[in-house]
């Protein structure tokens, strides 16, 4: 016998700020939650971020406090490193295919460390964003839940077994394979996220063709401790201090041939940046080139006080184009307020690239409608929502704001067919 509706655990598709924040409160009203992440830890894009809004402070404190909160609950189940590959309605909610990637390293580990300094295969480390190389098997990052290394198997020798010799705890499994489960879920909330604008289609802003030219999202695993040069901001071409720093707004953001929207957060970005750089190099010269000055609501004060700093010039233009001459990162602006064409030089340059939903890149097979920028809409279904970014651009607060609503949601439509 099947049990019955409102016994049916609650799906969580993504374990970003929104999916953390969906699943405790479900779990927290008394529901029984499965929170699915398709990286081996929670958390999300914030955890690359130095500082977030309001407070200007690391996101792993907050992030800390939520994996406790996890850990403490028992309704909540957190699976990594898996994804929804199958899904169809039924009469009391869904039927959900998971498919769990090979636990290469598995529940054993202690994360002691023993087995990365044995290991001879390096790799472009993803959670800097290919700003470092790492070992084969690590931790993924130093606040990483659950606190659990990761193997990137395909990067392994032929026969070599140097990680498994080192375990003295057996949590090494080279020969692991994937496996897929079936749930019988009651509602599904996807919250899966978002993905940086690729710099590779901003040729005319010499976007992957120069390393001097980075997005917003490589400043911040610049500027943190835990980041490729243990937070300290330097030019990858030649870790030099930059001089000169320029921050480029709406690159491939409102734009017919990009990004036509805006992503709501990148001028507080380029601004928070901006105080990374002065606080680290005060005598950096740092301009930030925008269409629009956007700070919404309380944030406003960050405007002010950057706009204010000595050193720091905002500036109404649009940078149409950058090249790099005689070693100079040299920028065509038109600006606005004087109505010139003019020329500016930067030592690095960093470029405000918008948010691309995931569900337009990657959508979990539920039939979420999108909208025409590839975000979710809300739908006639009761028991299938989108919250955070996967619905819209909107910060951190934001996301949490309507991941509580998704919740409550969740749990009405369940409470309904009861």
């Amino acid at each position: 016998m099947s049990a019955a509706p409102q016994q049916l655990p609650l799906l969580v598709v993504g374990a970003g700020i929104s999916g953390i924040t969906t699943a405790l409160e479900a779990a927290e009203a008394g529901r029984k939650v499965v929170l699915v992440e398709r990286e081996p830890y929670v958390g999300g894009r914030i955890t690359r971020t130095h500082h977030y809004f309001p407070k200007m402070c690391p996101p792993s404190c907050g992030l800390e406090i939520n994996t406790r909160r996890l850990e403490r609950n028992t309704n909540v189940r957190v699976c990594v490193n898996a994804e929804v590959t199958a899904a169809r309605r039924t009469d009391t909610g869904w039927s959900v295919t998971l498919r769990h990637q090979p636990a290469y390293v598995n529940e054993l580990c202690t994360a002691c460390g023993a087995c990365s300094p044995v290991c001879p295969a390096e790799v472009a480390d993803p959670f800097n964003l290919g700003l470092a190389r790492v070992k084969a098997i690590r931790l993924a990052h130093g606040n990483a839940w659950p606190r659990r290394f990761t193997l990137d198997r395909a990067a392994c020798p032929a026969g070599c077994r140097a990680c498994v010799d080192a375990c003295t705890y057996q949590a090494i499994d080279l020969d692991a394979q994937a496996h897929e489960e079936t749930l019988e879920v009651g509602a599904v909330v996807v919250t899966t996220g978002w993905s940086p604008y690729p710099l590779e289609k901003l040729p005319e802003l010499r976007g992957g063709l120069d390393q001097d030219v980075i997005a917003n999202v490589h400043m911040e695993r610049l500027a943190s401790p835990g980041g490729p040069t243990a937070g300290k901001i330097l030019r990858p071409s030649d870790g030099t201090a930059p001089k000169r720093v320029a921050f480029v707004q709406c690159a491939g953001s409102r734009d017919v041939n990009h990004l036509p929207y805006c992503s709501a957060v990148c001028c507080l970005a380029s601004l928070k940046q901006a105080v990374y750089v002065k606080e680290q190099l005060p005598d950096a010269e740092v301009t930030i080139y925008y269409i629009d000055r956007r700070a919404p609501g309380r944030n406003e004060d960050v405007l002010t006080r950057v706009a204010a700093m000595e050193g720091v010039r905002l500036v109404k233009g649009k940078v149409g184009k950058i090249a790099r001459t005689n070693g100079v990162l040299k920028l065509k602006v038109e600006d606005v307020e004087r109505g010139v064409l003019s020329e500016a030089e930067a030592d690095l340059v960093v470029l405000a690239t918008g948010m691309v939903s995931n569900l337009k890149l990657q959508a979990p097979p539920f039939g979420v409608l999108l909208d025409e920028d590839g975000f979710g809409l809300p739908g006639h279904d009761l028991g299938l929502s989108v919250a955070g970014v996967a619905r819209r651009p909107e910060d951190v607060a934001a996301s949490v704001r309507d991941a509580t609503g998704a919740a409550a949601r969740a749990i009405a439509a369940t409470g309904r067919r009861g």
